[in-house]
């Protein structure tokens, strides 16, 4: 896309998906990438000798072409590297957790709104195409109204040292199931376990209820013996079910559910339905989407203020998890 002079700030494992997917869809556009691993720069390379590689992130604050950032450095920087590149007039999008605390995500949402630039979070699935598809649903009528959802994120590993569980898994779904209600949670309560590092849950199951008695559950967890990663949307009409780690049929419809006859509880067990969606990558879109938003000065899907909602649904369920 004409017009933006991109940076990527950050390029461990995350970061190189960010590298390889901006300059797939703006080429030249991506001008540089920074971080503090010099022995990056051979891998940038690899991508394209045009880009500038630099361990000096002033190089590109100096830089008046350069009009947007993507932060995907740890979580406990985002902070200080946000506002320091929104001060510098670039639009920002950070990965999530935006920041560590709802507090310093208003001070950012507070700092682009005075300089009318653009922040952005990456919740990731909101530009999911099966999530989109699911939404699509639901605003339909096609599930009737939303009871229940619940969602399992489990793997083995990676461990993190700066966060827990909660924060490195949770928000992931905090934000889809958010973003499916269309509201945030009236009471938040959570329970985890500690058995690898002192201090850091390595497993929480956290209960978000809405009004309308809507209710949900996430299940995260990092000591688990395969990958999961389950969404499943229960309405009074329908159901669906969205499993990412299938290589194919990831999205279904199942036409299931109770009807009160004579005033008991019959069950209504149809079969189910392959949905089809949109297979351009999540992280294609969600850039495609961040490049539109400067463009047009638009706000964006994931901006601030979602990413303060989510940040204090987290903020809520780890109290009661320090209980």
């Amino acid at each position: 896309m004409s017009g933006i002079k991109l940076a990527v700030i950050g390029c461990g494992k995350w970061g190189m998906n960010h590298v390889r997917t901006a300059y797939n869809l703006f080429g030249n556009g991506l001008k540089y990438c920074a971080d503090s691993d010099a022995d990056l720069k051979e891998k940038i390379n690899r991508i394209s000798s045009e880009i500038k590689f630099t361990s000096d992130i002033k190089d590109l604050i100096a830089d008046p072409e350069v009009n947007a950032v993507i932060i995907s450095t740890p979580a406990e920087s985002h902070f200080e590297i946000a506002k320091e590149m929104l001060l510098a007039g670039k639009n920002v999008l950070v990965e999530k957790p935006i920041t560590l605390n709802s507090d310093e995500a208003k001070v950012l949402n507070k700092l682009s709104k005075e300089k009318g630039l653009i922040l952005m979070v990456g919740h990731l699935l909101l530009y999911h195409p099966a999530i989109l598809k699911l939404k699509e649903y639901l605003d339909s009528g096609k599930l009737g109204k939303l009871q229940y959802i619940y969602s399992n994120r489990l793997n083995l590993g990676n461990i993190r040292t700066e966060e827990n569980i909660l924060w490195s898994f949770a928000p992931h779904d905090i934000s889809v199931i958010q973003f499916l209600t269309g509201c945030i949670p009236d009471e938040v309560s959570a329970t985890g376990a500690i058995f690898v590092q002192d201090g850091i849950q390595d497993t929480t199951l956290t209960y978000l209820n809405f009004k309308g008695n809507v209710h949900a559950h996430i299940f995260v967890s990092w000591l688990h013996p395969f990958k999961e990663q389950r969404l499943v949307v229960i309405g009074d009409k329908a159901m669906m079910v969205f499993e990412d780690t299938l290589s194919e049929n990831k999205l279904q419809y199942f036409r299931k559910g109770f009807e009160i006859i004579d005033g008991l509880p019959v069950k209504k067990d149809a079969e189910f339905e392959n949905i089809e969606f949109d297979n351009t990558q999540p992280l294609e879109i969600e850039q495609n989407h961040f490049a539109e938003c400067i463009k047009n000065s638009s706000t964006p899907r994931t901006d601030g203020v979602n990413a303060i909602e989510v940040l204090e649904t987290l903020e809520r369920a780890q109290k009661d998890l320090i209980k």
